[in-house]
């Protein structure tokens, strides 16, 4: 290859929008690595499948490779047994990129890949000094390739990587360290990007124009946001990165949502063509750098690189407005019955779900609120975050003693061992709650790879069987308890799943373990559902469907394309945007309702998801 035309700075701060290549990770997995390995360290044992990817992104039109070496530090990699292979791992990984480099016949840059010194977890341990001093050791190791062990001839000046990427930093602090370490040590460009939850908040709290105006004021060519959220999130993300930095920005979605497909082993679902379609978007909001992150693949970023192609770099920024409303409502209204007795009694059950982030007290003023229009049971989900958050079983207990309102908890297993979750569910009980859904669940994602500090002792089947025992006078060791427990409970199915046998033979091993009902995922068209009721048949067991009205066309966009197991038929997308953002809601609620009104028949109740800053607009789904 002839020498590059233009310098790294030149290239990030060019005409046009850079591509930067997709997920290592997800190709490596896909290849047969394990979830649970040293991904850096195929650099010494699989350097050639590590080449074959790289070759891929860069056929795939990608300008930006990042060398194999992400975790690639003595903390991540002595976890595997490598932390003395800091050096080696590192320099290897820059070899194979640059090789890849050299032949490919246009301008591409090498960039260095630089996690977190620490997960979320080692942080709680490992204090600023000694986070330096290991990301100072893998940068050090990332700007000279060093010597090749197997004597492959090459220059006879050492390459280092063309820019660095600090990426998937969810806190700020630490990613501030990462710059001044790397600024010190070279002046190759610096793109520092920080991961963002659905909330559009660092792990540490950070609003985007927290990160972007002090990452503004250091040594960066480029700040930016990768990881954790799919494009649409992302998308919100970047514009207020633009709006606030002074240096260009970059973006890096996941694929979507993973979807949990084993005990360790997840996938992504989100195609090309959505892909693309909101890269264009990313860079008509002014990014200057897109590329993707977990679950993307020389798929994803070949439409990417069609998408932008034409789309001149940026000059202009933009911001968005936000604002949200809450209801001051209080009254309180004493529940009747019991939810075991009215399922018993075949009444048609109508609940409300209410999401366990929120604060305790807008809860209780939401519950009063839609009580009153007919809500009788209040169903609390764990809140979808990576940051400290009150637990569902805390808030059902709460509405239970200060709304007076039957609840039903939804408890997920990821996370907690056994004898945790057996000593919850004997304290709440003891405190008054009876009624559980029990969920494997997902850890929120937030970092390079789902799960990756998650524990599972059991799943969802674990569970009903720890709740039917308890229920019969026995622990999860089978010994007797002091007391039995009258716990009713219930577990999840998903009629839109992409294995309906397969989902089905899980339904009816959970009515086995001790379900007393079932719970279905949101549904959106009848067709599923239907298909599950018809399979389900012989079962006795009650099924409640959960209904989440629609509130943008930007909310059932992403639905259909970035979350796996849902099903958004055409005609809602078109009726969603052809009511812009003004109808938007109230055509969701009509749809919402149409379709309840054809399931009511088929199931035993409903459970409606409220809109936290709109409870009364349930109205019309309660009053049905």
């Amino acid at each position: 290859m002839t020498a590059p035309s233009l310098t790294p700075a030149a290239m990030l701060t060019g005409r046009r929008v850079l591509v930067c290549d997709g997920a290592m990770g997800t190709m490596l997995h896909a290849a047969g690595a394990a979830l649970d390995r040293s991904l850096p360290e195929l650099n010494l044992s699989d350097p050639g499948l590590v080449s074959t990817i790289h070759e891929s992104y860069l056929s795939a039109g990608a300008d930006v490779i990042q060398a194999n070496t992400f975790g690639a530090n003595r903390l991540w990699l002595g976890d595997h047994g490598f932390g003395d292979k800091v050096a080696e791992i590192n320099r290897a990984g820059v070899r194979i990129a640059r090789a890849a480099q050299d032949r490919c016949e246009r301008d591409v840059l090498v960039a260095g890949s630089v996690s977190p010194a620490v997960t979320a977890l080692q942080r709680r341990r490992i204090g600023s000094a000694e986070r330096t001093e290991v990301i100072r050791e893998q940068i050090e190791a990332l700007l000279s390739w060093g010597d090749d062990p197997l004597g492959t001839p090459r220059e006879t000046t050492p390459r280092g990587v063309d820019i660095l990427i600090l990426e998937t930093f969810g806190y700020l602090d630490e990613l501030v360290e990462a710059v001044g370490v790397a600024s010190e040590l070279c002046d190759v460009p610096i793109v520092a990007q920080a991961t963002f939850a659905d909330d559009a908040h660092t792990l540490g709290g950070e609003t985007p124009r927290e990160v972007a105006t002090v990452l503004s004021g250091l040594p960066v060519a480029m700040l930016g946001t990768n990881c954790t959220i799919g494009p649409q999130r992302m998308l919100t993300v970047a514009e207020d990165l633009v709006l606030y930095a002074s240096v260009p920005v970059s973006a890096q979605p996941n694929a979507g949502q993973p979807r949990r497909t084993g005990p360790r082993s997840f996938e992504f679902s989100i195609g090309g063509d959505y892909f693309a379609r909101y890269f264009r978007r990313f860079a008509e909001a002014g990014v200057s750098l897109v590329g993707g992150c977990c679950g993307t693949t020389p798929a994803h970023i070949r439409a990417a690189a069609s998408a932008v192609t034409a789309v001149p770099a940026p000059r202009t920024r933009r911001g968005h407005p936000a604002g949200t409303g809450r209801s001051e409502s209080r009254a309180a209204v004493p529940f009747t019955g019991t939810l075991a007795d009215q399922l018993a009694g075949r009444q048609f059950i109508v609940a409300v779900a209410i999401a366990s982030g929120g604060r305790p007290a807008e809860a209780v003023q939401a519950a009063a609120v839609l009580q009153a229009q007919g809500a009788g049971v209040f169903a609390v989900q764990p809140a979808q975050s990576a940051r400290t958050h009150s637990d569902s079983l805390d808030l059902a207990l709460h509405l239970q003693q200060q709304a007076g309102v039957e609840t039903i908890a939804t408890l997920t297993t990821w996370d907690k061992t056994i004898m945790t979750l057996q000593a919850e569910l004997l304290g709440a009980h003891a405190l008054g709650i009876r009624n559980v859904i029990c969920t494997t669940g997902s850890p929120p994602v937030l970092g390079d790879y789902p799960a990756v500090d998650g524990i599972w002792e059991v799943d969802s089947l674990g569970l009903i069987a720890l709740l039917s025992g308890l229920n019969e006078g026995r622990d999860s060791n089978g010994f007797a308890t002091a007391t039995q427990t009258s716990f009713c409970v219930g577990a999840r199915v998903n009629p839109g799943a992409r294995d309906p046998e397969a989902e089905i033979a899980r339904a009816r091993a959970k009515v086995r373990a001790g379900a007393h009902f079932l719970v279905s995922r949101p549904v959106y068209e009848l067709d599923s559902l239907l298909r599950t009721v018809t399979e389900l048949e012989g079962t006795e067991v009650p099924l409640l469907l959960s209904v989440t009205p629609l509130r943008s066309f930007e909310e059932a966009d992403y639905l259909a394309n970035e979350v796996p197991g849902v099903t958004i038929p055409p005609d809602t997308l078109r009726a969603m945007e052809r009511a812009g953002p003004g109808a938007a809601r109230a055509v969701g609620i009509d749809l919402a309702t149409c379709l309840l009104h054809e399931a009511r028949k088929l199931v035993s109740g409903v459970i409606v998801t409220a809109a936290e800053d709109d409870p009364a607009g349930l109205a019309p789904l309660l009053a049905g």
